[in-house]
């Protein structure tokens, strides 16, 4: 019952494609159980932290695809890759895609345990040694995979690049010279598929637990957070 009640704890919090009704609605407590139990789609395995819909309307799998970001002030456009991987090389892949940001990084931890109407946390630390965060990320590896209301972002503001590990466990990467991320994909097998669908693009659920908000602030202090500010999901 384990992933059944930290799924009742967030209860049907994204509804991505804006589905007048949702596929959850009719389900039995038996139906749901075993849906949120399923772990594994072909060769795929999903993290604890998510779930794709009851009707599948898109369903999990590894690759990458290319997409682009519009500053919405300057107008300018950021190339993107975003990528999903499966459970067991997802975090090692997570760490080797930060190897192109240089020594000295930004990071980016981001919460909406506590968010109201949609809204998240993101708590900043500047200027941390890649190889420390590193280190301090692998002792919080169940975290970071397990935790649907938890999310880390790294970057190097002088290059300028960025990789983000959401709170769905997508990996996604922003910046010029991205082909270096690529190329870490591609030595990962994770696939070039120009038309993937990510779960974040139809109905999903997220998991939590009250340990996970615990083990976070723990991480908070590791990583000599400072301060934060909100901002919607």
């Amino acid at each position: 019952m384990g992933f059944l009640k930290r799924f009742l704890k967030t209860t049907y919090r994204d509804n991505a494609a804006g589905k007048a009704r949702s596929s959850f609605e009719s389900l039995s407590e038996d139906q749901l159980e075993t849906h949120l139990r399923i772990a594994k789609y072909g060769n795929f395995m999903l993290t604890d932290a998510i779930r794709p819909s009851y009707d599948l309307e898109v369903v999990p799998q590894a690759g990458y695809r290319h997409d682009i970001y519009t500053d919405k002030e300057t107008g300018i456009k950021i190339p993107v890759l975003m990528a999903s991987a499966s459970r067991e090389i997802l975090f090692d892949l997570f760490i080797d895609l930060l190897d192109p940001l240089g020594y000295e990084v930004d990071v980016v931890l981001e919460t909406s345990h506590d968010g109201a109407n949609n809204q998240h946390q993101d708590l900043y630390r500047e200027h941390m040694d890649l190889p420390v965060l590193k280190s301090t990320l692998y002792d919080y590896e169940d975290l970071l995979l397990n935790d649907g209301c938890a999310g880390i972002a790294v970057l190097n503001p002088q290059i300028p690049l960025e990789v983000q590990f959401d709170e769905h466990k997508l990996l996604i990467m922003y910046g010029q010279g991205i082909e270096q991320f690529e190329q870490t994909l591609e030595e990962y097998g994770i696939p070039h598929i120009n038309d993937l669908k990510f779960i974040t693009e139809a109905e999903h659920v997220h998991s939590s637990s009250d340990e996970s908000i615990e083990e976070l602030e723990q991480l908070k202090y590791r990583l000599g957070i400072e301060f934060e500010h909100s901002d919607s999901i």
